[in-house]
């Protein structure tokens, strides 16, 4: 019962931890952020391992990283050199279309980390690609030649403008009321829509719509709404 209710706890301290300092997900964080998260898995898994290590050996030290982390953040934002030094510098590796060897070996990029990035990007031709940058997260990002491009409406010319996202207001039969407030939909517009297609709500394992009230539902598969 000991380990179980330390387990809970420093669990519930960490997730704490972690929201202080960020939403970032894992690939995304820099090489700070990474450090202090590792620390902070060791030092939460010894209390919990060794019953007789006292729960502020850990808790303590995972409160100090975590505010150490946030105070390192802010001065980073306000200094640039220091944010190089922890962080890094993005790192170009094709520049007008020419791949740079010299960057590849300086970052230990491999030919196959390269058209992994790229393919990662929905690249899957080397001789695309006009500029190549390795972000500070490892992240690599890509712009493509102008003949690769994908076509958009500005370069069609196409008229139109720009519409908010769907809502979703059916989650696995449940309405989600706080959704559709944003679009002002009651439940008597879904209740009504529902009918009209031929599904209980309890049938429906998604449904979205959105400002002008076009919808999409996703029925449960069978078996799923019994």
């Amino acid at each position: 019962m000991i380990v179980f209710f330390r387990a809970i706890l420093l669990y519930l301290l960490i997730i704490f931890s972690m929201r202080l300092m960020g939403k970032r997900q894992l690939g995304e964080l820099q090489p700070s952020e990474l450090v202090t998260t590792i620390l902070i898995s060791n030092i939460a898994s010894l209390p919990i391992e060794d019953t007789a290590i006292p729960m502020a050996a850990g808790a303590v030290p995972i409160i100090v990283l975590a505010g150490f982390e946030m105070i390192l953040s802010s001065v980073t934002l306000k200094n640039k050199s220091l944010r190089s030094l922890l962080s890094g510098r993005p790192v170009v590796l094709i520049k007008d279309g020419k791949l740079d060897q010299q960057a590849m070996k300086k970052m230990r990029f491999s030919v196959d980390d390269l058209m992994e990035s790229l393919r990662g990007n929905g690249v899957f031709d080397l001789k695309d690609v006009w500029y190549a940058v390795v972000e500070t997260t490892g992240k690599v990002n890509i712009m493509q030649r102008f003949p690769a491009k994908t076509v958009t409406a500005e370069m069609a010319s196409l008229k139109g403008s720009d519409t908010a996202p769907p809502v979703v207001v059916i989650s696995d039969g449940q309405l989600l009321e706080k959704s559709m407030a944003v679009y002002s939909l009651t439940p008597e517009w879904v209740a009504a829509t529902l009918r009209r297609e031929g599904f209980a709500q309890r049938e429906v394992f998604l449904m979205t719509a959105d400002e002008n009230r076009q919808y999409y539902i996703v029925p449960k598969e069978k078996g799923d709404s019994e």
